[in-house]
């Protein structure tokens, strides 16, 4: 029989083409990636379906127009077949958006950005996708009261990210648990400086305006992204073991901040001793005015800090570059093995400075005399591994309640196993991510002869204050 004249039934017929579909042929079409990763806290955070590994920025800041004009080259790989795919970006106006080098659909609804692609992608794929945009970025208002994103301060603007801020200034996937490396190319006024993370390759002046390249070769998640315009006093220096150190203070600060700056390629070097060694390939800091910002920011190779920092807090800031900013939290929830860490940090260097011990500091802030100026009933007011709600990821149990839990662990393994389960900690999760599960675990590996089980139950998730000998 002629192959013209056969008939199929237009029900076979669908089934054949459902059939190819699920084979894998030409008409194959991925879905939407989430709009979200779900985070406890900050659930529209970050984005599904891919995974960026390089962010281009190419920013101008007019400081009295008070606007940016920016162009986001983001370098992802997908994750999954996708149609479309979300940014995180509040704020701003997008004049463009490409993938592939080829015009793409895209549309706004509060801080997404929905990109839909010419083409689909597919899992696996590496591409590509620039967003072009301009405006003023805004400064956000944290359930805490605290401020972030975008702060103009008297002589420029002062990006910071911690926890949602970095979507003012630049599109991208705003979570912790997706980091990438950076270059970040800012064009501000004849006169002006722009810092930001990692080390500068570049400086040039033309026409009246100067363009700073700073390159960051280290994974860096969002939050800990910065930029700081303004005039500073640069110094540059070299610590013991040849890490570059770039250090940026407002002139009204410079006397002030001299003595305490002048100690910190000693911190860093201490820090090493005691934590492993440093994980990128720069340090230095970034010091405002008071008024800048109302809080101290562990920006990744450069803390940032409002006014004059003292020899503790540039302890506590330097100390993230390990525990937060290297090793990061896979979410929001995880923010005691940064803030425990680092609170610990500031008692291990009075212990080592002549000050009081850590299990001196220890037993004060558990019987509630300790000088610290925090309430000792704030302290116990709920587990560190899981504050009630994103207001209270930077209170005081998730710092002081998690620096006890890591004293605990040292009273029960004794400083030779603690140290090592420091150092192979900061190791093994060097530029990575991992969450409270991740550091029990380890913990219970690295000491399998000691009994953890009541320092979980009792300090670290249980209600109220432990029972203590």
């Amino acid at each position: 029989m002629p192959r013209s004249s056969v008939t199929v039934p237009f029900a076979l017929a669908l089934a054949l083409v459902a059939g190819l579909t699920a084979c894998g042929g030409d008409d194959v079409h991925g879905k939407p990636g989430a709009a979200g990763v779900g985070d406890p806290y900050f659930p529209k955070m970050g984005n599904g379906g891919y995974d960026v590994t390089h962010y281009g920025l190419t920013l101008s800041y007019d400081p009295r127009g008070k606007r940016l004009t920016g162009t986001a080259e983001i370098t992802a790989r997908a994750t999954q077949d996708l149609s479309a795919f979300h940014l995180d970006l509040l704020g701003m106006r997008v004049s463009g958006v490409t993938v592939e080098g080829r015009e793409a659909g895209w549309s706004r609804a509060g801080q997404e950005l929905t990109v839909r692609p010419h083409d689909d992608l597919d899992k696996g794929e590496t591409f590509s996708a620039t967003v072009r945009y301009s405006g003023t970025p805004r400064t956000i208002t944290d359930a805490d009261g605290s401020e972030e994103g975008w702060l103009r301060t008297a002589d420029g603007a002062l990006g910071l990210g911690e926890p949602t801020g970095s979507m003012a200034w630049f599109p991208g996937d705003h979570h912790p648990s997706d980091k990438a490396t950076y270059d970040v190319r800012i064009t501000v006024p004849k006169g002006l400086q722009a810092v930001s993370n990692g080390e500068l390759t570049s400086e040039e002046t033309r026409n009246g305006r100067t363009t700073y390249a700073w390159h960051t070769p280290q994974p860096m998640a969002s939050y800990v992204a910065t930029l700081a315009i303004g005039r500073y006093d640069v110094t540059r220096s070299t610590a013991k073991n040849g890490l570059p150190v770039y250090v940026a203070v407002d002139p009204t600060q410079k006397q002030a901040s001299k003595k305490v700056l002048g100690q910190l390629p000693e911190v860093v070097d201490w820090e090493q001793y005691n934590f492993g060694p440093y994980p990128f390939s720069s340090t230095g800091a970034i010091v405002d005015r008071p008024d800048d910002a109302g809080y101290a920011l562990e920006t990744q190779t450069r803390p940032v800090f409002p006014g004059a920092p003292g020899t503790v807090i540039l302890v506590h800031e330097l100390a993230h570059q390990w525990f937060g900013d290297s090793v990061t939290p896979k979410s929001w929830r995880d923010m005691w093995l940064n803030e425990g860490f680092a609170t610990y940090a500031e008692w291990l260097w009075k212990e080592d400075h002549g000050g009081d011990s850590a299990e001196e500091i220890f037993d004060a802030l558990y019987k509630g005399d300790y000088y610290e100026p925090v309430d000792s009933d704030e302290i116990w007011a709920f587990p560190p591994a899981d504050p009630p709600g994103p207001a209270q990821i930077s209170d005081p149990p998730v710092y002081y309640r998690g620096a006890m839990v890591i004293h605990k662990i040292r009273q029960l393994v004794g400083d030779d196993t603690f140290y090592d389960i420091v150092q192979g900690w900061t190791a093994t999760h060097r530029h990575a991510n991992a969450d409270t599960a991740d550091f029990t675990a380890y913990v219970e590996k690295a000491a399998p002869d000691k009994d953890f089980s009541g320092i979980w139950k009792d300090w670290l998730y249980g209600k109220g204050r432990p029972a203590h000998p």
